[in-house]
């Protein structure tokens, strides 16, 4: 079981980390990577080809803000589940940019979250599909939600 991210810039590591501390809660290995779409396609190919190579569950989260070539580029390519959960600054940019992850071509299948939990809690309950323990432990934060309402 493994989550990967794939940033398409450094300064994106913060909001990624969000992700990544939700995942540990769960004893969900993850790692980030850092490559851009845009600047470095052959690294991103050369990532998903190493992704693909994986034979346990896997779910790719891209983190990647402006226009977000990443999520289609790896969704395009990858036999795993892909999420895009782009860090938008402020209302502005969010306007501006969140079409360049909704829209996709066809054979594109890329979902998109916009926060970090809820990201993090798609890949877990992905995941969840094939591990009962996990399962398990998402239906204990579920319940546990419930009873706070």
């Amino acid at each position: 079981m493994h989550v990967a991210l794939l940033l398409g810039s450094r300064s994106d590591i913060d909001f990624a980390q969000k992700i990544v501390e939700l995942l540990k809660e769960y004893d969900v290995p993850s790692e980030i990577i850092v490559s851009s779409a845009h600047k470095v396609p052959e690294k991103v190919i050369e990532e998903v080809k190493k992704l693909n190579a994986r034979n346990d569950p896997t779910v790719v989260i891209t983190v990647v803000g402006m226009s977000n070539g990443l999520g289609g580029v790896v969704a395009g390519s990858c036999v795993h589940p892909v999420i895009n959960c782009p860090p938008y600054k402020d209302l502005t940019e969010y306007l501006t940019d969140i079409h360049s992850n909704l829209r996709m071509p066809s054979d594109v299948p890329v979902m998109t979250v916009l926060h970090q939990k809820n990201a993090a809690l798609c890949a877990l309950r992905i995941l969840g599909e094939t591990d009962a323990g996990l399962k398990a432990k998402l239906m204990k934060r579920i319940e546990k939600v419930k009873t706070e309402y």
